[in-house]
């Protein structure tokens, strides 16, 4: 009976998913995040702390935290991961005893970037081994493919060792933020994986 009031209420509710978008600074972050926004090439500039933007799409609520990916900033991305949730109704997932919640973490990987893919696949272990971050959803979005000899998706995954994550469902998708290629096949995969909740 709880799990078909969940159900219910969650029809009814504008569920809004929490998000934290992550990656070494310069990596394309801020520009993917106004990209869902508005759909267009904002200026941006390094982020110092987080910018915070809703997308919606097919009435699925995402509350996107774009936080800084400077290498002084990285020690402070997980106070962000405790508010990465679902947070609909407490009171419905109360009442009908849910207590899994649904968090998603987008890592932003830029794909010109050789040198530090290293620094990318340590910084993207540490978070999934986070306590606040164990059922944590992740999206890879191989950034700056319209860029010349740029590593492919592929070459990206195998390097992250990917295929090794098995407690937490991920995806990788080639994108390029400037063009918006790549980005809506992203936000469906989560968009799908947020009605599995």
């Amino acid at each position: 009976m709880g799990l078909i009031f969940a159900k219910l209420w969650s029809y009814f509710c504008n569920q809004e998913h929490k998000v934290i978008i992550v990656g070494l600074d310069n990596a394309g972050k801020t520009t993917i995040l106004y990209q869902f926004l508005m759909n267009e090439v904002v200026h941006t500039s390094p982020t110092i702390g987080s910018n915070v933007e809703e997308i919606v799409v097919k009435n699925t609520h995402f509350l996107m935290w774009d936080i800084g990916g400077q290498e002084s900033l990285r020690s402070s991305w997980n106070t962000y991961y405790s508010n990465t949730e679902l947070v609909c109704s407490f009171r419905a997932q109360t009442a009908a005893g849910v207590t899994d919640v649904s968090r998603f973490i987008i890592l932003v990987v830029d794909s010109t970037d050789r040198e530090r893919l290293a620094i990318s696949k340590e910084e993207l272990y540490r978070m999934l081994a986070h306590e606040d971050l164990r059922k944590a959803a992740v999206l890879i979005f191989a950034n700056k493919q319209d860029m010349k000899d740029c590593m492919s998706a592929a070459e990206i995954s195998k390097y992250l060792t990917l295929s090794s994550i098995k407690d937490h469902p991920w995806h990788i998708q080639s994108c390029c933020a400037l063009t918006g290629e790549g980005l809506c096949q992203g936000l469906e995969w989560m968009t799908s994986r947020a009605g599995l909740r």
